[in-house]
């Protein structure tokens, strides 16, 4: 049973809980984001696998989780893109914000996301459990695809893309 840090809004922990009961009450808790940019300065999207309990088949950053208890943002951050994508990246702190958002079924991401950047040009093998395929487009592209198909996003995209834009 995986756990999540219950935090308040100035990110400081009030407790733990089982993942899929804070997204079912909507609680706020820690989370990670990792946006990695080739150096063509395109993003790498990840497509969330299709078995993923929610926003399954959508579009999303490089990768996103949660911080075990006592785990540090960026060492989650980091443990995550190996486990997702398969690889080992120098990630920096860009900054932080608190989201909300109904990611379908009954379920709510609330969470004050710790968001970190990286470069990255090698290949990627990303787990299947995890990630359906991975694409590099660029920020243009990104835009043109949320204007005309922010359906295919996952609903925490939007604020990742807006925070780094």
């Amino acid at each position: 049973m995986e756990q999540v840090v219950l935090v308040d809004e100035q990110d400081r922990p009030t407790g733990y809980m089982e993942k899929l009961e804070a997204h079912k009450k909507g609680l706020l808790h820690r989370a990670v984001s990792v946006c990695l940019f080739d150096k063509q300065g395109r993003w790498l999207i990840q497509q969330r696998a299709t078995s993923k309990y929610h926003s399954p088949g959508l579009y999303a950053n490089s990768c996103c989780s949660h911080p075990r208890k006592g785990e540090s943002p960026k060492d989650a951050a980091e443990r995550r893109v190996y486990e997702e994508l398969g690889i080992h990246v120098k990630l920096r702190y860009a900054t932080s914000f608190i989201y909300r958002a109904d990611v379908g079924s009954g379920l709510i991401e609330h969470e004050y996301d710790h968001l970190f950047i990286g470069k990255y040009d090698g290949a990627v093998d990303p787990n299947p459990n995890e990630v359906s395929q991975v694409v590099w487009w660029s920020k243009e592209e990104i835009e043109k695809k949320l204007k005309n198909t922010p359906e295919i996003f996952a609903g925490w995209f939007k604020e990742v893309f807006f925070y780094l834009s």
